[in-house]
C-alpha cells in the first residue's frame, strides 16, 4: 500500500498527516503551506479520518490527550525518548535533561535532543513540551514560533489546579 496523506488547515499553517500502512499514523508535518507530495490524498482512510478529527478537537481547546494508534519510525532509543515524551502532561513542560533520567540515561541530554528533533508525529507525540533546563525554550522542528504557539495553547486550556486558597 504506497503511503496516504491528508492536509489539514490549522492555527499553526498546514498540516499533513501521513499514514504508511492504512492502519496507523507515521508522520505530522507542519507546514506554511501545503506541497506537492507523491503520497495519495486519502478520502476515506480511518485512521487519517481519526486523526483531523482528533488535531481539530486539540487546535479548538476540546482535546488534551491523542487516542490513535501511532507508528513512527526511529531507532530504539528514539522510541524509548517518544514513548517518555507522551508521558509530560497537557500545559505543563519538562526538560531534556528530565526525559534523559526517566529513560534511565541521565547523561544524554543531548542525544534526547536529537531524538526530540527527529519526532515524526509533533504535538501528538509532544515534543513541543521540552524545554532547556532553565526554562529556555530551545530547539523545534517545525520551528520556535509555533512552539511557542503550541505552550500558550495549552496553558490556556490546562486545567488549574485545585490547590490553594478558595
Amino acid at each position: 500500500m504506497p503511503p496516504q496523506c491528508v492536509w489539514l488547515d490549522s492555527p499553526l499553517g498546514s498540516v499533513n498527516l501521513v499514514t504508511e500502512d492504512g492502519h496507523h499514523l507515521s508522520a505530522i508535518r507542519l507546514l506554511d503551506r501545503p506541497e506537492s507530495s507523491p503520497s495519495t490524498v486519502a478520502a476515506g482512510c480511518e485512521i487519517l479520518e481519526r486523526a483531523s478529527h482528533q488535531l481539530a478537537e486539540y487546535f479548538a481547546g476540546r482535546r488534551q490527550q491523542f487516542d490513535l494508534p501511532l507508528q513512527p519510525a526511529g531507532t530504539p532509543f528514539q522510541q524509548r525518548v517518544w514513548q517518555a515524551l507522551q508521558q509530560i502532561p497537557f500545559g505543563t513542560t519538562a526538560s531534556y535533561q528530565e526525559i534523559a533520567r526517566a529513560i534511565g540515561q541521565p547523561t544524554a541530554c543531548r542525544a534526547v535532543g536529537g531524538a526530540n528533533g527527529r519526532n515524526p508525529l509533533p504535538i501528538v507525540i509532544p515534543c513541543h513540551r521540552v524545554i532547556g533546563v532553565r526554562g529556555a525554550l530551545v530547539g523545534f522542528s517545525a520551528g520556535l514560533d509555533r512552539k511557542v504557539w503550541l505552550l500558550g495553547h495549552e496553558a490556556a486550556f490546562a486545567p488549574q489546579s485545585s490547590a490553594g486558597p478558595a
